[in-house]
């Protein structure tokens, strides 16, 4: 599975991003996860199986999700992102791209 997630610049992300992969890590699985920049997303969304806004960029949820109809696309949880919860944002991507099958 292909995680990306979105952010404003890429700095908090990337800490989110070490986050989740150590939670993906304790489950035993073998994730591909990124952040990249709102800016950088084109060239990097064909690749993935899901992509995650960071609240800082939710008002590009609907732009998004209309470039990407075949993919989910949601807003990360703002407590889970201030927290740096890899864990919760790892289960509710995979929710996700559950859901969408």
């Amino acid at each position: 599975m292909n995680i990306l997630l979105v952010c404003a610049a890429g700095m908090s992300t990337s800490l989110l991003v070490n986050k989740m992969n150590e939670a993906a890590k304790e489950k035993g699985m073998a994730l591909e996860i990124n952040a990249y920049p709102i800016g950088s997303l084109d060239k990097y969304a064909s690749d993935a199986d899901v992509i995650l806004l960071g609240p800082q960029v939710r008002y590009e949820l609907n732009n998004v999700k209309s470039k990407y109809p075949d993919k989910p696309v949601s807003v990360i949880d703002m407590r889970d992102y201030g927290m740096m919860n890899g864990g919760k944002v790892l289960d509710f991507a995979i929710k996700l791209v559950e859901d969408a099958k």
